[in-house]
C-alpha cells in the first residue's frame, strides 16, 4: 500500500548541502501499523511530508495505493489522510462546516458527503460540538476535528506524525484507541511517535531512523532478539548511540614527552 525505495532528499544551505535522507526504504501494508521512529532532525518528517507530496525527493521513489508521488500527485493525495499535533483549523468555522470544506475539495457531495460525516462524527463521538467554532474548542475537541478532517474522505493510506503531543491522557488514549479501530478496519497506517509506550501498545512493525537513514526495522520482538535488548527505549537509544559513534571523531592521543619534551619539576 505504502512503497518507499532508496528514498533521499537534500537541501542546499548556507555553507554546503544537508542530506535529510539517505536511501530510506520500507513498506507498509494494509491492516497494518508502521512505527517511524527516531529524535528530533533525524528525517521523519520529511520523509513523511515526501510520502504526503509536500515535498519532493531528489533521488529514490515512493508510492501510495499504487500511485508515484511524483507522477500521480493528485491521486496520492485522494488516497492518503495526514494528520500532525500542530494541524491548524480555521477558528470561524465549526467543526461540521471545517469537515465539510475538506470533504468537498477530495470530490465528495450531496447526500454521499452527509452520510460519510454522519458516520465519522459518530465514530469519533464528535455529534455533540459539531456546531461549535474551532476558536472555541478544547485541545481534544480539536485533535478529533483534525482527525476527522483526515479522515472524511475515506482514504487506504493515514499518516499521523506525532498525534498526542500535547494532549492530555484522556484524549490521547482516545485517540490511540481510534487509530487502532483503523487498523482493524483495514487502513495501512504509518505512525511516527517519541513515545515508547505506544509504540509497544499500537505498532505491528517499526523502523528507527537518524541521521536520515534507517537503522534497523521490523517487529519489536524481532528487533529485541536481533540487539539482545528486551527494553523498547533501551533497544532505541542503542541503536541511536550505536550510529552516533560511526560519526564521532577517534579520539586524540596524549603527546608523547619524546615529542614535547620533559615537563618542568614543580616547585
Amino acid at each position: 500500500m505504502i512503497s518507499v525505495r532508496d528514498l533521499s532528499k537534500s537541501f542546499d544551505v548556507q555553507g554546503g548541502r544537508v542530506h535529510a535522507l539517505e536511501g530510506v526504504s520500507f513498506e507498509v501494508r494494509p491492516g497494518e501499523i508502521f512505527g517511524l521512529l527516531g529524535p528530533n532532525g533525524a528525517g521523519k518528517s520529511t520523509c513523511l511530508r515526501i510520502l504526503s507530496t509536500v515535498l519532493q525527493p531528489t533521488g529514490g521513489s515512493a508510492s501510495v495505493a499504487g500511485y508515484d508521488v511524483l507522477r500521480d500527485p493528485a491521486e496520492v493525495r485522494r488516497s492518503i489522510g495526514f494528520l500532525s499535533n500542530n494541524t491548524g483549523l480555521y477558528d470561524r468555522m465549526s467543526a461540521w462546516e471545517l469537515v465539510e470544506y475538506f470533504g468537498r475539495l477530495h470530490g465528495l457531495e450531496g447526500s454521499a458527503l452527509n452520510r460519510r460525516m454522519t458516520e465519522v462524527f459518530e465514530t469519533l463521538r464528535m455529534t455533540d460540538f459539531r456546531d461549535s467554532l474551532c476558536s472555541r474548542m478544547s485541545t481534544g475537541q480539536r485533535q478529533k476535528v483534525s482527525i476527522a478532517r483526515a479522515l472524511v474522505h475515506d482514504p487506504p493510506a493515514l499518516i499521523f506524525d506525532e498525534p498526542t503531543a500535547g494532549l492530555d491522557v484522556l484524549v490521547a488514549r482516545a485517540v490511540l484507541k481510534t487509530v487502532a479501530d483503523l487498523r482493524d478496519a483495514g487502513k495501512c497506517i504509518i505512525f511516527s511517535t517519541h513515545i515508547m509506550r505506544e509504540v509497544e501498545k499500537l505498532c505491528d512493525r517499526v523502523a528507527v531512523i537518524h541521521r536520515g537513514r534507517i537503522l534497523d526495522q521490523g517487529p519489536l520482538p524481532e528487533l529485541a532478539a536481533r540487539h539482545d535488548e528486551p527494553d523498547t527505549e533501551e533497544l532505541f537509544f542503542k541503536l541511536i548511540e550505536e550510529e552516533e559513534a560511526r560519526f564521532a571523531p577517534p579520539p586524540t592521543a596524549a603527546p608523547s614527552e619524546a615529542a614535547t619534551g620533559p615537563r618542568p619539576l614543580a616547585a
